[in-house]
């Protein structure tokens, strides 16, 4: 009995220690969409002590350039992926991690797909649909400002160091759909996206020095909404710069805030 003991111990520490068989990383859930004949995958993150016995926030979350790909792995590895990890006594709520093909961005087919995979895990999760919040950091903070278009969608937003307007040489890789290029190519693409998103409650983080992308960019969104009327709050750092998301989100006020919004 001692040596059988003895062995089940080690089996569970060489479980824990193995890149597998990490605990916390077990939460993250495996899941696949279909559109037309191409597959999706993505991955769910469960918050501690999940049931279906009552519907759940779902936060939506967008990565950055670098974590694009196929794998279905770099998406947690960076952002909301170890905040979840970290704090996650404070997010209580289902996560959803879509992963941005290769040389792609957050619209069009891309933008699709994440919708596709939100659904499916609102239904498959017990989902509150008044309760869907959306953030994201740099490739993933564009794509934030553009989906909050949808205002009826989204509780809150919460783009991390984001752009709208892009830089002459920085041109989509592809066209974007109607809808956005005229956001764009408006005479003032700030006020016309306010416009468009309303009174979505925001919270908008920027670090300013980020080389990256301009600080201005948050700065001239928040301005706008403002003037529209949207009570829109921001954070910006000033020490920081382009990779301020782990301060973003390690903000237990941002992540209180933004699980208490609901669509009315």
């Amino acid at each position: 009995m001692a040596l059988r003991r003895i062995l089940v111990a080690l089996a569970a520490l060489a479980f824990i220690g193995s890149p597998t068989g990490c605990l916390r990383r077990a939460q993250f859930e495996e899941r696949a969409v279909h559109l037309g004949t191409h597959t999706y995958k993505y991955r769910v993150w469960l918050p501690h002590h999940y049931t279906k016995l009552h519907q759940w926030p779902v936060i939506l979350y967008l990565h950055g350039s670098g974590e694009r790909g196929s794998d279905n792995l770099r998406q947690i590895s960076t952002g909301l992926g170890p905040a979840v990890e970290r704090f996650g006594e404070r997010y209580k709520a289902v996560v959803v991690f879509p992963q941005c093909e290769d040389g792609q961005e957050w619209y069009g087919e891309m933008e699709s797909m994440t919708m596709a995979e939100l659904n499916a895990a609102i239904r498959e999760f017990h989902g509150d649909r008044r309760r869907i919040y959306l953030t994201g950091i740099s490739l993933g903070g564009a794509g934030i400002w553009y989906m909050a278009r949808h205002n009826r969608t989204f509780a809150a937003i919460v783009p991390v160091a984001g752009e709208v307007v892009r830089t002459p040489d920085d041109p989509f890789p592809s066209d974007p759909p109607p809808d956005i290029a005229r956001i764009v190519g408006a005479p003032d693409p700030y006020a016309t996206l306010a416009e468009k998103i309303g009174n979505t409650p925001v919270w908008a983080f920027h670090g300013a020095k980020d080389d990256a992308i301009s600080v201005n960019e948050s700065r001239s969104m928040v301005t706008a909404l403002r003037k529209a009327g949207n009570n829109a709050h921001y954070t910006e750092y000033l020490n920081g710069g382009h990779g301020i998301w782990d301060a973003a989100y390690a903000d237990a006020g941002m992540v209180h805030w933004m699980l208490q919004q609901k669509l009315k």
